[in-house]
């Protein structure tokens, strides 16, 4: 089965994410979560010591046993570097802190990502991230989730804020009470097919045009793909 080629382009944005290796509970304390997310901060701003990335971070959660992030890269290359920083920082803190330094891989593999239209599409794709910890039943509210960006754009310091970045679409009207709101299985599928293959995320017209500028392979039809403002 064919899959989308990674891609590493500058201001496209992309869903990226990882778990953990034989899909194992990564994050089982407060002090794990913390963690992950002050390896995150440092990712924003440096990659490979000399080196700096200025990542927009536009949305993230994260799991027991993964996380997603929708980042929004300003320069090509960007995303593979940023990325490939924080995952190998990451792993190397965890194994530190849990005196597991040799026992093996902490992620299954390589991270999986990709492309997603900033339309009607982003939008949905921020519910379906943000909404994770709801939908898995762990939160009554997706802002309570301490993990991830909901928490911290509506209940974090000035200082957590800053984190993240500014999205490049308006948020709609009433997103909040949106985001508790029950995501349609259409919705769902499409987003998780992405995850699955690769395969860029948006409407039909958007699709089809990503996919032979960068000569993408794709086993996805526009079959059931929501329509654009959906």
């Amino acid at each position: 089965m064919g899959r989308a080629l990674r891609t590493d382009v500058g201001d496209y944005v992309y869903h990226v994410l990882n778990r953990a290796n034989a899909r194992s509970t990564l994050f089982k304390k407060k002090s794990d979560y913390e963690l992950f997310e002050k390896v995150l901060e440092e990712a924003k701003q440096k990659v490979e010591a000399k080196e700096k990335v200025d990542m927009r971070i536009l949305s993230y959660t994260i799991m027991p046993n993964h996380w997603h992030l929708v980042l929004y890269p300003k320069n090509d290359g960007d995303l593979s570097k940023f990325v490939s920083w924080l995952t190998l920082t990451h792993t190397q803190r965890w194994h530190a802190e849990h005196h597991t330094i040799g026992h093996g891989h902490l992620y299954q593999g390589r991270y999986k990502s990709f492309l997603c239209e900033d339309d009607a599409h982003f939008i949905q794709l921020v519910r379906y991230v943000e909404r994770n910890p709801l939908r898995a039943n762990l939160v009554k509210k997706a802002e309570d989730w301490q993990w991830g960006s909901v928490w911290r754009r509506e209940k974090g310091t000035p200082k957590q804020k800053k984190l993240l970045s500014v999205w490049p679409v308006p948020t709609p009207r009433g997103y909040a009470t949106l985001l508790n709101e029950p995501q349609s299985k259409q919705e769902v599928d499409s987003l998780r097919r992405a995850i699955t293959r690769g395969n860029p995320y948006g409407s039909d017209v958007w699709t089809e045009r990503t996919i032979k500028e960068f000569n993408l392979e794709t086993t996805v039809t526009p079959r059931g793909r929501p329509k654009k403002g959906s």
